[in-house]
């Protein structure tokens, strides 16, 4: 019997084609989601703002111009390839590399036909895309009622439309060249064009396409190189920006010639393509390449180099003066207010009679250093803190204007320690609490700020006001806010010592968020914040509310994305709310003759640290826009501050409605904002220069100015000192007002001891308050000019003298006895008197683990005359002779002004330390000896008394004994007047 064997069927080959498809498409959607919910949820942020046009306006803008970048590119290109190959001679004898190139290429024609172009297309598109703000603001261009003193253009035309047609000029150069290029490839592979020994043969079509695409080509460039004289005047030269001698002279003639040699080459293209000579062309595009090395290169330098050198200070003049007067007119800095001032050095009695106002309101709290002791004091919680540098502002306190010391207890939730959660971060710990004001001109007896608004709750003299802080410089990432998982709230308002809880919560009642309403959009913030328990969590309802982007500038940024903002937003209670200000600029590179610098080198100084901007080299500045955040509900308020600035009316018509007047600003926001000080310095640092306004002067540089280095640098460091903000009567003023100022000395000088003063400007940087409607003198410059004969003396100069003084010293060392450190304030200016006053509040800083700064001292100067004394009104008495008639703020140890009880902790009943910083100790020696023994020995028991006065002070005041405290603080007062008495006033 035979058996056989089936034969076992073939298993068909299972392809990986469809798994491959699969995951592709998946990843694709994956992707698209992504992208999808990215831009999801910037329009939700954007439409919760109100700013939804913002957004939309942008996306419409980009596509449409990705869109004509895109055809614009690929239709030519492909136009190009397809004549190149339909008009190709069909029986073209080939040598037998273009047969083989053939071969290879001719499989994939019909997808480099259309691919090359695409490919082209979409980075053209690409390219163009990031060109939207050009083209928008060339459609919507606002005249600025100004010519250019060269071609009497308005000078709208150098910031709108030059950009523009010379942006497509360029782009249109680079399709052609393109096309032409690949014209030539196309005709090269299929025969148009062939090379038979030294002979080179094109075919008519091909002749045809080349030429006229050449002579499109000349054409631009003729555009081109015309368009390149008006950007003479917004070049930089070795002198001046904008057209000198020799460009006008040679190099704008030579300029028209070469575009009207161009035109010429482009005709003679023109005719080649129907006549076939190609002679004509070649050598006119010879003729245009020596042209322009003879026109545009040679004969300038000869006008420059044998002409206008040997005579630049008479033939510059005339280029020179437009340089001036543009620029000036740029920076608006053209209305300053130039006063001679014979600043005496001299303090007699009765000097500042006249300036008692001034005086009373010089400031001796420096925001720079006290952010310290205000935590200490005031931050009550380890979730709290402060900025390291607080703001200047001023409220008006019983009828009278008061400069202030400011700062909102933000929110900081690397305090939490073990406590931190998602939950915690998220949703409980989501906001700061409170602003928190100083006096100015006001400090303890024990030095400590003198606070008119201050503790949690929040009370004082700015009345009632919603004190939550959700939108603040240092505010979380997220939060989720606005509706409780229960009927309980659980976000933590403060920290409360009520009979019920340790501590009060609040629910969020504002509209500062996307609401999360629905799974999908759970979904989308799960995925953008890289958390699934925004999704999962059931803290998370359909009233809960996510808060982000919650920074004041980033806020506005967006909602203004064509304006470059000031570095230093700072808060202010307006209107029963606090609110972040923030100073808007609209800048530009392109106005006729104006000087260009970095904006970021220009505001770089001690207190700004160098910024990063989009455009950092500019020459047009205008504070067009005060801009207001509201810090409980985030909302953002454009206010049109400069309404005759082209460069805001044309952003107007881009995106309508989304600035308000200024007559939609209330008298109360009005007495708030200030005179930018970014805008400042910039001013100041063309100022150094351009205070000249006589060309010939100017040309020298005999007179430029700087501004000085920061006194308190290192010798090494050359920061410069920082504008500063006080309230003083300028020459020229009938009364004291809110003012910028910043100091100037001789450019060029390293050594402090020759820093003498030859300017000082200041700024009126009060708007007042009635509604809508600015101040008369806001914003006014006054330059006081010194006379070059008289040597009053620099910061830098006044700082050496100071450190230097054996009085000083002595009584410096003293402080600096035993566990402390002594920190020099701001060191102010203040035109007083007849001459210049210098302040510069001291404090004492102990070097323990608590530490945090005290004024215990004020340094005054006038002239080469120093007085340190504990009270500012004292020093100033020293100074004049005892009859300073003037009584400054300081109140020191005056018995006018209890001194300061620290801020008591609600839930432990204790203040935040308990170390005073000021322990002077006698442990390393006085420092000070006067010869006598007996004397020596009197000096250290008062010294002894004093250190165990501090001691007894400092356990006061960790027991809240304020009985036991106020005796020893008079006990130690006492025995540092016996001390001094002792050292002969040392």
């Amino acid at each position: 019997m035979t058996s056989t064997t089936a034969a076992q069927p073939t298993q068909p080959k299972r392809s990986r084609a469809p798994l491959a498809i699969t995951l592709a498409v998946v990843g694709a959607l994956v992707v698209a989601f992504f992208i999808f919910s990215g831009l999801y949820t910037d329009f939700l942020w954007y439409d919760q703002l109100g700013y939804a046009t913002v957004l939309t306006t942008g996306w419409l803008a980009t596509l449409g111009m990705f869109l004509v970048g895109f055809i614009a590119m690929a239709v030519p290109v492909w136009i190009s390839i397809q004549l190149a190959y339909r008009l190709r001679p069909v029986y073209a004898k080939l040598s037998s590399q273009l047969d083989r190139y053939q071969e290879l290429v001719e499989p994939l024609r019909r997808l480099a036909t259309w691919g090359i172009p695409v490919i082209l297309g979409l980075f053209a598109g690409f390219a163009t895309a990031t060109r939207w703000q050009v083209v928008l603001m060339w459609f919507n261009r606002t005249p600025s009622g100004t010519t250019d003193p060269q071609f009497g253009l308005d000078t709208s035309f150098y910031l709108f439309e030059l950009p523009f047609y010379r942006g497509v000029v360029a782009f249109a150069s680079a399709v052609i060249l393109l096309a032409v290029l690949a014209t030539v490839a196309v005709s090269y592979l299929y025969g148009s064009i062939r090379v038979a020994g030294r002979e080179l043969r094109i075919s008519k079509s091909a002749r045809i396409q080349i030429a006229i695409l050449a002579g499109v080509y000349l054409l631009l460039q003729a555009v081109s190189i015309w368009l390149d004289q008006y950007v003479t005047l917004t070049q930089t030269g070795d002198l001046i920006t904008g057209a000198s001698y020799t460009d006008v002279n040679a190099t704008i003639p030579g300029r028209i010639i070469l575009a009207g040699i161009a035109i010429l080459v482009a005709l003679l293209f023109f005719v080649t393509a129907f006549i076939g000579r190609w002679r004509f062309p070649v050598v006119g595009l010879v003729l245009l390449l020596i042209s322009g090395l003879l026109i545009g290169t040679a004969y300038p330098w000869v006008v420059q180099r044998f002409q206008v050198d040997p005579n630049a200070r008479v033939l510059e003049t005339p280029y020179i003066q437009r340089n001036i007067d543009l620029t000036r007119e740029a920076y608006g800095v053209d209305t300053v207010e130039e006063i001679p001032y014979n600043a005496t050095t001299d303090a007699e009695p009765g000097a500042l009679r006249a300036d008692a106002e001034t005086t009373a309101n010089i400031r001796i709290i420096d925001p720079a250093v006290v952010s310290p002791t205000v935590s200490q004091l005031e931050q009550f919680k380890n979730y709290y803190q402060f900025n390291k540098a607080l703001d200047v502002d001023r409220y008006t306190i019983d009828g009278k204007t008061q400069d202030a010391v400011v700062a909102v207890r933000e929110l900081s939730q690397s305090g939490l320690e073990d406590a931190q959660s998602w939950y915690n971060n998220t949703v409980v710990y989501t906001h700061g609490y409170g602003l928190v004001a100083a006096y100015g001109n006001q400090r303890s007896s024990d030095g400590f700020p003198v606070f008119l608004e201050s503790g949690v709750p929040t009370s004082g003299e700015l009345g009632d006001f919603q004190p939550r802080i959700y939108f603040g410089e240092k505010s979380p990432e997220y939060s989720i806010v606005g509706s409780p998982a229960s009927t309980k709230p659980v976000e933590l308002d403060y920290p409360s010592a009520t009979d019920d809880a340790q501590e009060t919560y609040n629910t969020f009642d504002g509209d500062g968020g996307p609401k999360l309403d629905n799974a999908f959009k759970k979904l989308i913030y799960a995925l953008k914040f890289q958390s699934e328990q925004i999704f999962l969590s059931d803290a998370v309802n359909n009233q809960s509310q996510i808060l982000y982007d919650r920074n004041p500038k980033d806020r506005v940024q967006k909602a203004a994305p064509y304006l470059t903002l000031d570095s230093d937003p700072y808060p202010s209670v307006v209107d029963g709310k606090v609110v972040w200000i923030v100073d808007g600029y609209t800048t530009s590179a392109n106005f006729p003759y104006a000087k260009t610098q970095s904006l970021s080198n220009a505001i770089a100084d001690s207190a700004t640290q160098t910024q990063q901007y989009a455009l950092d080299n500019i020459n047009y500045i205008r504070n067009s826009v005060k801009a207001t955040v509201d810090a409980y509900s985030g909302k953002v308020t454009l206010y049109a501050w400069d309404d005759k600035d082209p460069v805001l009316a044309t952003w107007q018509k881009i995106y309508p409605s989304t600035v308000k007047p200024i007559s939609e600003m209330s008298g109360d926001l009005m007495s708030h904002v200030r005179y930018p000080a970014d805008l400042f310095k910039v001013q100041r640092q063309i100022l150094g220069q351009y205070h000249v306004t006589d060309a010939g002067p100017f040309y020298s540089r005999s007179d430029a100015w700087a501004t000085p280095a920061d006194p308190q640098a290192t010798a090494n460091d050359t920061t410069l000192q920082p504008p500063y903000y006080l309230t003083m009567q300028m020459p020229g003023q009938d009364a004291p007002a809110f003012s910028l100022y910043s100091s100037f000395i001789p450019r060029g000088t390293s050594d402090s001891s020759r820093s003498i003063l030859t300017g000082y400007l200041a700024a009126d940087a009060d708007a007042g308050a009635e509604k809508g409607v600015k101040g008369d003198d806001y914003g006014k410059l006054r330059l006081l000019t010194l006379p070059k004969e008289d040597t009053v003396p620099g910061p830098g100069q006044v700082q050496n003298n100071f450190n230097s003084d054996p009085s000083v010293s002595s009584a410096i060392n003293l402080l600096k006895q035993g566990q402390t450190k002594v920190i020099n304030g701001n060191l102010l200016t203040v035109p007083v008197g007849g001459g210049l006053l210098y302040v510069q509040p001291v404090y004492v800083q102990s070097t323990a683990e608590t530490a945090y700064p005290l004024l215990q001292k004020v340094l005054v100067a006038f002239g080469d005359q120093i007085a340190f004394e504990n009270t500012l009104d004292e020093a100033l008495d020293v100074l004049f002779g005892g009859d300073s008639g003037a009584q400054a703020g300081d109140t020191g140890t005056d018995s006018t002004v209890a001194p300061e009880t620290p801020s008591v902790d609600p839930n432990t009943g204790t203040d935040g330390g308990t170390d005073t910083g000021t322990d002077t100790g006698t442990d390393g020696g006085t420092g000070v000896t006067t010869g006598d023994p007996a004397t020596d020995a009197q000096l250290q028991q008062a010294l002894n008394e004093a250190k165990q006065a501090i001691a007894d002070k400092q356990a006061a005041l960790a027991k809240g004994d304020f009985t036991a405290y106020g005796a020893a603080d008079a006990k130690l007062a006492e025995a540092v007047a016996r001390a001094l008495e002792l050292t002969g006033g040392k």
